[in-house]
């Protein structure tokens, strides 16, 4: 009983730390979102995962953080935005894997490099499936088998 009390616990443990193995990333680090900044060389060196979270900032009302399809990225156009914020301090969480779009909506910011996409995977890169995010409810059943187990064993 003891092993699959110390079993079930791992379990929880490992839960829990799958939740907090999300980043937050500041976009355009210090500088933030701004029109000088090159926010594909930004991007091209992080590895984006389900979870993780951008953090927008900057001088609310001059600038906007629009999330655009891939079409209103290519052409500068938020006519059809997905999300928009001027507040000064936009925090966007990646929650499902794929391409996320953003542009700055502000008459020709984008077109002056003010955009930025980002490639999400499904868990970070060189994790296993259970470290994700979304993979919390696969954890959840083995949590549940795993105390199932320790039940069985407690009354043989």
């Amino acid at each position: 009983m003891a092993n699959s009390l110390l079993l079930l616990v791992a379990l929880l443990v490992a839960g829990c730390t799958a939740l907090a193995s999300a980043t937050t990333y500041t976009v355009g680090d210090s500088q933030g979102w701004t029109t000088n900044g090159d926010y594909s060389t930004w991007a091209s060196g992080k590895s984006f995962a389900v979870g993780d979270k951008l953090v927008f900032n900057y001088m609310s009302k001059a600038h906007s953080v629009t999330e655009v399809s891939k079409s209103g990225y290519d052409t500068c156009s938020g006519a059809n935005a997905l999300k928009d914020d001027e507040s000064g301090n936009t925090v966007i969480t990646l929650q499902t894997p794929g391409t996320y779009y953003f542009i700055c909506n502000i008459p020709g910011h984008c077109a002056n490099g003010m955009k930025l996409a980002v490639a999400v995977a499904a868990t970070p890169s060189g994790t296993t499936p259970s470290a994700g995010a979304l993979q919390v409810p696969a954890m959840a059943s083995v949590v549940a088998a795993a105390a199932g187990a320790a039940i069985k064993l407690a009354l043989f």
